[in-house]
């Protein structure tokens, strides 16, 4: 038996992998995130599975399920909110099971702040705008921030911004981001992607901070920055120019 890491998306039951719907139907065991998961995602589990919602438990009561599961001989399912790449605990979670002897492997989910691009309609690598993207969270209630890693620093660039665990500190990220981005800067705001509660705000770094709060989100939530969200058109891709010099296929010739 092994435990699947499996990536549950941004949290609708028809954004999952098909290798990820075919985990849950035939897995005895599974833990979710509750507090970020829509439950018709467990829909795709079997009748009977044993359904461990994680959102009140440590890693070491995780692990005890994990392992308990995989010793009585069942397949185990750990859904991950997004792309287990991402924010998902899986470095430790995965330590704990080496330890253990647990084997395990990674099934890769949606992540969530792609759901939040594709809500938008954005492209978040735009020519002449931006061709990078940061994906980065702030610290508050969580664990530090490498010093390399300030927001600062990743403003500097001004690539395209994607914050994540950071709306209960929105306004003053934005003042951060001010120097670098300007006021104008466009800003969306995505709540809960493609779930039934979904939210898109849409503003500048001036005043995204206003509906944010006014909205009431303290949670589960991608922040988008940077000029690549801007409606106006940017540059165009070299890939598609007509002048772009082109390489002719090789021939399957054996002659």
């Amino acid at each position: 038996m092994t435990v699947h890491f499996v990536g549950a998306g941004p949290g609708a039951a028809d954004l999952l992998t098909v290798r990820a719907v075919r985990l849950l139907a035939t897995a005895g065991t599974v833990l979710y995130p509750g507090t970020y998961l829509d439950r018709a995602v467990l829909d795709h589990c079997p009748p009977g599975a044993e359904l461990v919602d994680t959102q009140r438990l440590d890693l070491d009561r995780i692990t005890e399920h994990l392992v308990t599961a995989h010793r009585a001989g069942r397949e185990v399912v750990r859904l991950t909110s997004g792309d287990p790449s991402l924010y998902s605990a899986l470095a430790e979670q995965t330590r704990r099971l080496d330890a253990h002897g647990v084997p395990w492997d990674v099934t890769p989910g949606v992540p969530a702040y792609a759901a939040a691009a594709a809500l938008a309609g954005r492209e978040l690598t735009v020519p002449l705008l931006a061709q990078s993207v940061v994906l980065t969270r702030t610290r508050a209630r969580s664990t530090a921030m490498p010093g390399t890693e300030s927001l600062a620093a990743f403003a500097a660039t001004r690539a395209t911004l994607v914050l994540h665990l950071a709306i209960t500190r929105v306004r003053e990220l934005m003042a951060e981001l001010v120097p670098e981005y300007g006021p104008d800067c466009p800003v969306v705001v995505v709540h809960r992607a493609s779930q039934p509660r979904e939210l898109v705000l849409r503003g500048t770094v001036a005043d995204i901070a206003d509906a944010v709060e006014e909205a009431g989100l303290r949670q589960a939530a991608v922040i988008l920055v940077g000029r690549a969200l801007d409606p106006a058109p940017g540059g165009e891709s070299f890939l598609y120019d007509p002048a772009r010099p082109r390489v002719s296929p090789p021939s399957d010739s054996t002659g």
